[in-house]
């Protein structure tokens, strides 16, 4: 079981204490356009990166609370209350907060009931987007953390899977898209292909084994049969759209055997459904 976190501290704009009597934005600082901000309220601080990660609590109905850590653009806005102005309620704020991802189509995931230090965790999913934000109230201030899910993308070039093959033996490849349940290459994964052929040319004594991988979700001898013919479709276009002669290549199907991360979680699924080079 995991217990809520004690809040210490969430981020070191919790540091800043009190009211100030400057009310004017951060410079390069503006809302998320998830959420408009309070009256009387002005950024502190702010803080925005293109790949990072947050934690975030989440409760489904009679279950245990996780905790849920999610990758991708990451924003975080620290609101200070202008001096003299009306000092809502940490419930006012949160409340706020979930009512406005409600009307959005968020749901809340995880709530606290501590009046001196509220928080709560919020899921957003829309057109396969999915967006994680986490509020933390306290008196005359609340801090929003958002991070908007992505992986991030592997550069893939034919020296990255030299090094990688002559270091470990092996190379797991991440850009061969292939639709759910199926084993036709999409678009968009010529770029990687080209760059494996391009290996396979600047080597000519070099011999692969061409592994598929899957998570595991469904029957494993489904799992085994898809993750054959993936190996299968990416031999198919190596050898007849880039020359490489067929006896150098050899496809092989391990399904769900050799996961790289937990298959309890989505991030650790998308880890393991990949493609891996293997030097014979």
């Amino acid at each position: 079981m995991i217990k809520p976190r004690s809040f210490t501290v969430l981020t070191g704009f919790a540091l800043l204490l009190g009211t100030c009597l400057c009310a004017q934005d951060k410079a390069g600082s503006k809302d998320h356009p998830l959420f408009t901000r309070m009256s009387g309220f002005y950024i502190a601080n702010y803080q925005q990166s293109d790949f990072d990660s947050a934690e975030f609590e989440n409760q489904e109905p009679g279950k245990y609370l996780e905790r849920v850590v999610v990758e991708g653009k990451k924003t975080v806005i620290l609101y200070m209350l202008t001096q003299g102005a009306r000092v809502p309620t940490t419930i006012e704020v949160v409340r706020n907060h979930t009512n406005a991802a409600e009307r959005v189509g968020g749901k809340m995931t995880y709530q606290n009931q501590d009046p001196g230090y509220r928080i709560a965790s919020m899921k957003f999913s829309k057109g396969g987007q999915e967006t994680w934000a986490q509020i933390l109230a306290q008196e005359g201030r609340y801090t929003l953390t958002i991070v908007e899910k992505a992986a991030i993308e592997q550069q893939v070039t034919a020296e990255f899977l030299a090094k990688d093959l002559t270091d470990t033996g092996h190379t797991a490849v991440y850009g061969i898209l292939f639709d759910t349940g199926k084993a036709d290459i999409k678009p968009g994964s010529e770029g990687v292909l080209a760059e494996i052929a391009g290996l396979l040319k600047s080597k000519p004594a070099l011999k692969l084994y061409v592994v598929g991988h899957t998570d595991n979700a469904g029957a494993l001898e489904m799992n085994m049969r898809l993750s054959q013919a993936r190996a299968e479709a990416v031999v198919n276009v190596l050898t007849t759209k880039h020359g490489i002669s067929a006896p150098r290549l050899k496809p092989l199907g391990d399904g769900p055997t050799a996961p790289v991360a937990s298959n309890s979680t989505e991030e650790g699924r998308a880890k393991n459904r990949r493609v891996e080079l293997v030097e014979q």
